[in-house]
């Protein structure tokens, strides 16, 4: 019996393997590129653009420099990637990623290892990183939920956990796909200079 195709083509040329990913088929610009195109909550967001997962990787990025100004650029870079797999597997909600089961895991799992050997992180992230970058998206999370999803403060509070004083009033403004795709990737060159001394 045949088997289904499992590869995707990618703008820039590259062939993704979905049950066998490599770094080398990893290209920063497609992963940018799908990101702006992908939007968060179902796409149920206010405002006259999607509300992007490239537009919430920045904003994640920006909050764990909040939550720890000596947090490293390596880690930081972590965050801007965090959701990185969903330029090809989009962005699930958390009710659908529940429904799906363990797949969606070992799928995403697969896909978050290429990437990272792609930028020179590991595998795995350790686990006070992770935690961190949890926390900033749980934040982010509450931010979104509140200000362009619909969900009431104490919803969002109940599900997500109060925000910090200086998160709950920062303002978002959804971006038009191709500036947070120039944004994303600008993010992305600033993180990998300072990694390598150069910034």
């Amino acid at each position: 019996m045949k088997q289904p195709r499992a590869w995707q083509r990618m703008l820039s040329g590259r062939r993704l393997d979905l049950l066998d990913p490599t770094p080398m088929d990893i290209e920063l610009e497609d992963i940018a590129h799908g990101l702006a195109f992908v939007a968060r909550w179902n796409g149920q967001t206010t405002g006259d653009w999607p509300y992007s997962v490239a537009e919430h990787s920045l904003l994640v990025e920006a909050l764990t420099a909040q939550l720890n100004p000596n947090f490293p650029a390596r880690w930081r870079l972590a965050a801007l990637l965090h959701d990185a797999p969903e330029y090809v597997i989009g962005d699930m909600i958390s009710p659908v990623k529940a429904a799906v089961g363990p797949d969606y895991k070992a799928l995403d799992a697969k896909l978050t290892a290429a990437i990272h050997h792609r930028f020179g992180l590991p595998a795995v992230l350790p686990k006070t990183v992770k935690s961190l970058i949890k926390k900033a998206d749980t934040q982010s999370a509450w931010l979104e939920a509140t200000q362009i999803a619909g969900f009431s403060r104490s919803e969002a509070d109940k599900i997500f956990g109060k925000p910090l004083p200086e998160v709950a009033t920062m303002t978002l403004i959804p971006r038009p796909p191709a500036e947070v795709r120039a944004a994303y990737i600008a993010r992305h060159a600033q993180l990998i200079a300072e990694i390598d001394g150069k910034a």
